[in-house]
């Protein structure tokens, strides 16, 4: 199964702003994409892990393997026709 992991902070406005679309976008993946969300202040090891550099970063993994990411806020649209590509 895929996981997909939000890497955000509370006081970044472009996160703010995708935290309704995710959790929007979150049921209509049920089964096939795990959602995952990261506060890269209060998870300093894992964002560094994933050479995260800015915010927000959308990361998709698949058998706990990186294999796409995007960095930076998205319409609702872009962000499921994103999913959809690894999922068919």
């Amino acid at each position: 199964m895929y996981e997909l992991i939000d890497f955000y902070a509370d006081w970044c406005g472009p996160c703010v702003k995708m935290e309704p679309i995710f959790a929007e976008v979150e049921p209509m993946f049920e089964g096939k994409i795990a959602f995952k969300r990261v506060d890269v202040e209060a998870d300093p090891d894992k964002a560094a892990k994933f050479n995260v550099l800015g915010i927000p970063t959308f990361a998709v993994l698949k058998d706990g393997q990186e294999v796409d990411r995007k960095t930076g806020a998205m319409p609702k649209e872009v962000l499921v026709s994103w999913l959809k590509s690894f999922v068919h």
